[in-house]
């Protein structure tokens, strides 16, 4: 299975999208909007801003493994 690296990242308050390259190794806990400036965090439940708010899942979690150990 092909890895995707890259994740285009929605912002819940103004809709702003951006296309953002995905660490391998690490989770993104906040991201802060290019465009409005709110800072986001994951939803319960979620590791990560982007499998929160992007449009493809953080690496460990394509690759069903267990994220941010």
């Amino acid at each position: 299975m092909e890895i995707i690296l890259e994740s285009t990242i929605t912002c819940p308050k103004c809709g702003f999208q951006k296309l953002e390259l995905m660490p391998l190794d690490s989770c993104l806990f906040f991201y802060e909007c290019t465009n409005c400036r709110v800072v986001l965090k994951p939803k319960e439940g979620d590791c990560c801003v982007f499998c929160s708010y992007g449009s493809v899942k953080c690496p460990p979690v394509q690759e069903d493994r267990k994220c941010c150990d």
